[in-house]
């Protein structure tokens, strides 16, 4: 048993806690029925403490700022971690109350039970106070019971209280159906709430050595039927915006009363920094581009993520599901392309992206491997970068040396979360591989070529990289490529329409490629990239 709670501590209790998010995190996402059923709550956790988890690994072997102690510095790290990285209500609520943690405890000397339980108020504070409306009979309801019992234990025993304040949010959790009708209804209890339980739970057992048994929540007794999907606020909005934001506390509070008359839901909560520092906003509205551009106004909105309520819903897996910890980060050249991989659930990163830009993307999949798609020879050593600094932050990453985004759809294409990882990445590589690429465009200057001179305005037909074709008319080089790369075999060809296409342009090649060669199958789609009116693919 500890006497106190140092850094090491405070590192196990981050590490445990997010084991037993995802041990829990299907139970918890299928507990999610208010005000309408979500079936996210256990993921936004787990996505959150693992962010707080990857701030604590990068900053191992840092000495505390100054006036800070080590386990101090270890709490700031995990809530700063958690802020940056907090998806939905739920995430965003447990990044406060973190923070609230490590604002009581920066300078303590030791913790102990009374410290423990002042932690437990400060963090009480701050989530309340991230809330714009607090409802009961949520995860609100049950930090604070936990608090109040911690206080009222009055004890420095760090055993004693730290069991008292987990045994009072449980039966806090216990009682939210009784405050909550939504709840009733379902016969359960609050997720969010759940979800604290179980953190609560965790700390006990790093500071005890015991695990407190405690009975596993029902299952959903009826599932209301689902018109929207969100965590908290009604179901007048049909949109979730959530982005960090550097600003200063005066542009804030103009923020927070502007977003409130665009919606609900509002959560804007900060980093504690005396210079204003980072926040991080999240608000239910019907206005996406409203409330993006009060965040411009404020100040320099980044990571912004807008979630379509019914496409949620939509796409909600069975219950009981749970993510298999892998993600995908593309490179996109077009908005066209960007929602084809979109479909495909990778997330998705403008062309010519930077190293930090890649690593938040691959950050934010909240997955522990994941395999990127550059799409582009000078991209890749930018993710290859990426993937050595995911790597110090305890993602797994591997750059599949894709060079034109028709050889990462057929990469995406074989995707099996039954192979191992490892296998997987093999399979993509290979899949990538067997594509041959082209890519069709305008001359803008005199060249001599392998193909021969081009004079600007000409059309010219690479492929893999060099000049095949240089012709006049865009449909003719475009059918002669085809005839060319086709003549070496292929079963499957693949389109993309650059933004600069004239119409009909993928219907032309499209009626050739069935004339010439009967047997191939051919796919085309709105690519939307510049510079290049046709990108080919051909497996």
């Amino acid at each position: 048993m500890l006497e106190t709670l140092d850094a090491a501590a405070v590192r196990r209790w981050c590490a445990s806690g997010l084991a037993a998010l995802r041990r829990h995190q299907g139970e918890i996402d299928d507990l999610n029925v208010y005000p309408v059923p979500d079936g996210d709550t256990g993921t936004n956790l787990v996505l959150t403490l693992n962010s707080a988890q990857q701030a604590l690994a990068m900053d191992l072997d840092t000495l505390p700022d100054g006036g800070s102690t080590p386990h101090g510095h270890a709490l700031r790290l995990m809530a700063r971690g958690a802020l940056l990285g907090a998806r939905g209500n739920s995430g965003v609520i447990l990044s406060q109350i973190l923070r609230g943690f490590a604002d009581a405890l920066a300078v303590a000397p030791a913790v102990r039970g009374r410290q423990l339980a002042a932690a437990l108020g400060g963090a009480t504070t701050a989530a309340y106070a991230a809330v714009a409306r607090p409802v009961e009979g949520t995860l609100l309801s049950v930090v604070a019971a936990a608090a109040r019992a911690a206080e009222q234990t009055d004890s420095d025993d760090l055993c004693v209280v730290a069991r008292a304040a987990a045994g009072a949010a449980a039966t806090a959790l216990a009682r939210t159906p009784e405050q909550l009708p939504a709840l009733a209804r379902a016969g359960v209890v609050d997720a969010g709430g759940r979800g604290l339980c179980v953190l609560l739970d965790a700390l006990v057992e790093v500071i005890t050595g015991e695990l407190p048994e405690r009975p596993e929540p029902a299952p959903p007794r009826v599932r209301p039927p689902a018109t929207a999907v969100r965590e908290t606020g009604s179901d007048a909005y049909a949109y979730e915006v959530q982005f960090l934001l550097d600003a200063g506390p005066a542009a804030v509070d103009r923020l927070r009363a502007e977003l409130a008359e665009l919606g609900d839901s509002l959560v804007v909560v900060g980093d504690g920094a005396s210079d204003g520092g980072t926040w991080n906003v999240h608000v239910h509205v019907n206005d996406v581009g409203a409330a993006i551009e009060a965040g411009v106004v404020a100040g320099r909105p980044y990571r912004i993520s807008v979630t379509r309520f019914a496409d949620q819903l939509a796409a909600r897996p069975a219950p009981g599901a749970r993510p298999d910890g892998r993600g995908a980060v593309v490179v996109a050249p077009g908005s066209g392309i960007a929602e084809i991989f979109a479909a495909e659930g990778a997330t998705v990163v403008p062309a010519n992206p930077s190293t930090g830009e890649l690593l938040d993307a691959v950050r934010a999949t909240g997955a522990a491997r994941v395999v990127v798609l550059p799409n582009d020879p000078n991209t890749q050593a930018v993710a290859n970068a990426a993937a050595r600094e995911a790597h110090a932050l305890g993602v797994k990453v591997s750059v599949v040396p894709t060079r034109s985004p028709v050889q990462a759809l057929a990469a995406l294409a074989v995707r099996d979360p039954e192979r191992r990882f490892e296998d997987d990445v093999i399979a993509m590589a290979e899949a990538a591989g067997a594509c041959r690429y082209a890519e069709v465009c305008q001359a803008s200057k005199e060249a001599l070529t392998v193909a021969g001179p081009c004079r600007p305005g000409d059309v010219l037909a690479l492929v893999e990289g060099e000049v095949h074709l240089i012709g006049a008319d865009l449909v003719d080089t475009c059918a002669a490529l085809l005839d060319r790369m086709l003549g070496g075999g292929g079963e499957l060809v693949t389109l993309l329409c650059g933004a600069d296409a004239p119409q009909g342009l993928a219907d032309a090649v499209r009626e050739h490629v069935q004339r010439r060669w009967p047997f191939v199958e051919v796919q085309a789609y709105e690519g939307g990239q510049p510079h290049y009116p046709l990108l080919v693919g051909v497996e």
